[in-house]
């Protein structure tokens, strides 16, 4: 009977040993599955912070205006003060230019897909002579070219109607170019880089060019497909997209390489005739530059070695023309991440720059911000010049 009692008591401590390994397992598989499903999300949460700077130069920039700081109401575009009862007027000089016949030009942003701004966009009229506009370029970091097709991107440059219009980051080769993205009354040229669905610049002019130039002459830089030249006839366009510091700043040393290359490149080119300097620059060179200066020193984009380059290279009579015209505006911004409703609430960085030959300044209109486009985490700009 004791033997029996034993084996009864044995069986029972081990079915309760069975049931408690067995618990414990139940409990070890549901604590994997809920810290498998935090890893998603972890994961899913840092691809969506990673989503304006995939496949390109900008890994810095999201998590640098992740910190606090306060936006401004201050908008980048000019507030409509008069209805223009007529559009632009083509005139003969310049590429297919425009000339205006009222004080303000007026064009409505397109009301849907990549323009959701429907607000009458407007521009200073004339330059410091009183000299009226008959030459619009507008430039755009598109952050992919197909990607900001689907999302109609190609209605904001049929409004736009601008006479050059140099796009960055379209992270493709021209043969791999929807068709809505072959511009109807526009020459095209592409400067694609070697590595796929990364960098890239196009540039689109109703007249054709002189010339055109893809790169700087340097491999190094050449093989990302940074550099795109036109030549007319009074003036040199420079479509660039320069080269990011990097995530933990650890491609700065090729950025500042860069910067005396490119530097030596635009000095070449002033030699001969007026530069146009158009395009993502990757840089905000004063703290009036971005929303929250005290928290990005050491950003890419924000440190001290790039700004000085960017200062350097305005000292070789080279002119920042959204700061000449409005060197205390507040607020004007080109980049904001997708993070934080950072759009929303204007949290961004001007990285996006018209810089002009000193002599072509007198031949400035206006350098507006089309703050309201969307489809990319930059918006585009637009500049106005008699030439």
């Amino acid at each position: 009977m004791a033997s029996g009692a034993q084996y009864r008591f044995q069986k029972r401590y081990l079915f309760l040993i069975f049931f408690l390994l067995g618990t414990y397992e139940w409990l070890r598989r549901l604590n994997r599955d809920a810290l498998d499903a935090l890893y998603e999300k972890r994961k899913a949460d840092e691809q969506k912070e990673e989503l304006s700077a995939s496949d390109s130069d900008e890994p810095q920039k999201p998590k640098a205006l992740q910190s606090d700081g306060g936006s401004s109401d201050e908008s980048a575009e000019e507030t409509p003060k008069k209805k223009s009862k007529r559009g632009p007027k083509k005139s003969a000089s310049a590429p297919k230019a425009k000339k205006a016949k009222t004080e303000k030009d007026e064009v409505k942003a397109p009301e849907t897909g990549a323009g959701e701004d429907t607000d009458t966009w407007t521009n200073k009229e004339t330059d410091s002579e009183g000299r009226k506009w008959n030459l619009k370029i507008a430039s755009w970091n598109v952050a992919g070219i197909r990607a900001v097709l689907k999302k109609n991107g190609q209605d904001y440059i049929k409004k736009e109607d601008a006479d050059i219009v140099c796009l960055q980051e379209v992270k493709c080769k021209e043969g791999e170019l929807p068709g809505e993205g072959r511009f109807k009354g526009y020459h095209m040229y592409w400067c694609a880089g070697m590595k796929p669905g990364y960098a890239g610049v196009a540039l689109y002019s109703k007249e054709k060019p002189l010339s055109v130039k893809k790169g700087l002459g340097k491999p190094e830089h050449d093989e990302e497909g940074r550099v795109i030249t036109a030549e007319y006839e009074k003036f040199y366009v420079v479509g660039t997209y320069v080269p990011n510091a990097g995530q933990g700043l650890k491609t700065l040393p090729k950025r500042l390489k860069w910067n005396t290359d490119f530097e030596n490149y635009l000095k070449e080119l002033d030699e001969k005739k007026p530069v146009i300097l158009v395009g993502d620059l990757n840089v905000a060179h004063e703290e009036i530059d971005l929303a929250n200066p005290k928290t990005n020193q050491k950003s890419a984009g924000f440190t001290k070695e790039e700004r000085e380059g960017m200062t350097h290279l305005l000292k070789q009579g080279f002119v920042d023309t959204f700061r000449h015209l409005y060197p205390d505006k507040k607020g004007a911004y080109t980049y904001w991440t997708y993070l934080r409703n950072a759009r929303a609430n204007n949290t961004g960085w001007r990285l996006d720059y018209f810089v002009l030959s000193e002599r072509l300044v007198p031949n400035v209109c206006d350098n507006v911000m089309r703050s309201k486009v969307m489809g990319s985490d930059h918006c585009p700009i637009v500049l106005f010049l008699h030439v």
